[in-house]
């Protein structure tokens, strides 16, 4: 508490920052031989390393989603070498064992939340299993696993 002339002021509350979700970057390329290599040499050299990776590819061209230890520098890099992508928000849920899996199925399922694709992490340094999922209601499927004791996890419990 501070004083005031003569009165004491309570101090200011300053709302806390909700830790940040997990950014996905959707790298768009020409579905060519070299590419995966040119954008994981790239972030690698700048010492940003991939958690996750998976690829959509069609005759022509490539969306390489992809998952950093290090967003901004990842998006920096991506903006200087001239990558064309997009960044979105992810739900990454960690699995304690294999029967998780049907678990978070089944938790989503539940609530009616639809799922709009999903992928598995590199192994994390932990051991721990993670699943990435892009979510039709983020937040509300946040809520739904918490409510069944599933660990949604941030950026910061993924980066370095």
């Amino acid at each position: 508490m501070w004083l005031i002339r003569g009165m004491v002021a309570a101090p200011k509350t300053i709302p806390a920052r909700e830790p940040s979700a997990v950014k996905q970057f959707s790298v768009f390329t020409a579905n060519r031989l070299g590419r995966l290599h040119d954008l994981v040499s790239l972030l690698a050299s700048h010492n940003v390393h991939v958690l996750a990776v998976t690829i959509l590819d069609t005759t022509d061209s490539a969306i390489i989603r992809i998952v950093t230890d290090d967003p901004e520098q990842a998006r920096e890099l991506l903006r200087k070498n001239e990558f064309a992508f997009t960044e979105s928000d992810l739900l990454v849920v960690e699995l304690a064992s294999a029967t998780d899996l049907s678990g978070i199925m089944a938790a989503l399922l539940e609530a009616e939340i639809n799922i709009n694709y999903m992928y598995s992490f590199i192994p994390h340094p932990q051991g721990k299993s993670l699943l990435a999922l892009s979510m039709e209601d983020y937040e509300m499927a946040e809520k739904v696993l918490a409510r069944h004791q599933f660990r949604v996890l941030r950026q910061a419990d993924v980066s370095r």
